[in-house]
């Protein structure tokens, strides 16, 4: 007789092999008779193909004719730096060098005011350490800056710095007063 475990497991190989007889399917491949999906690929294959469209016109290139040689170049900056340069602000590079010149704009630091209205001066730490007294019209930093205006909590400076053409522009700078 068989025991208990036994009989579990040939209960088990049995119903295995009666799933597995039962999944499958006889195929009989002496017959002539294609398969519904080779039926479907062959009259999928002789049908025609659709007809493609047509290309597009090919649209005639249209020539162009440059008339603009009698123009400038809008390439040469010599012209324009040339006009620049004759009619533009420029540095006077005959006037007697200012203390405050030799530091950036950058560099320095307004501390103070002194006296109002305008007479007013103003107050610039120097990175030396040294407090200069600058007046509207004092140079003041590397790029030909001059004083503007002296306000109680700022220095206008206007400076000319180099356009790469061979000219000048002027460019507003502003000190604050350093608030510590």
């Amino acid at each position: 007789m068989l025991r208990t475990g036994q009989a579990r497991q040939v209960l088990a190989a049995l119903a295995t092999l009666l799933l597995v007889a039962g999944c499958t399917r006889t195929v009989n491949h002496s017959s002539t008779e294609p398969s519904d999906l080779e039926k479907w690929v062959k009259d999928t294959r002789a049908k025609p193909a659709p007809p493609l469209p047509p290309l597009p016109p090919i649209q005639p290139f249209e020539s162009f004719t440059y008339d603009a040689q009698a123009l400038r170049d809008p390439f040469d900056v010599t012209a324009t730096a040339e006009q620049i340069t004759a009619n533009g602000p420029r540095p006077d590079s005959n006037r007697r060098r200012q203390p405050l010149e030799m530091f950036p704009l950058d560099s320095l630091k307004m501390v103070g005011t002194l006296g109002h209205g305008p007479g007013m001066a103003g107050l610039v730490m120097a990175p030396d350490k040294v407090a200069y007294r600058v007046h509207v019209g004092a140079y003041i930093g590397q790029n030909e800056g001059r004083v503007t205006s002296i306000r109680e909590d700022r220095i206008d400076v206007m400076e000319l710095a180099p356009d790469g053409a061979g000219g000048w522009l002027q460019r507003p700078a502003t000190i604050t007063l350093n608030s510590q």
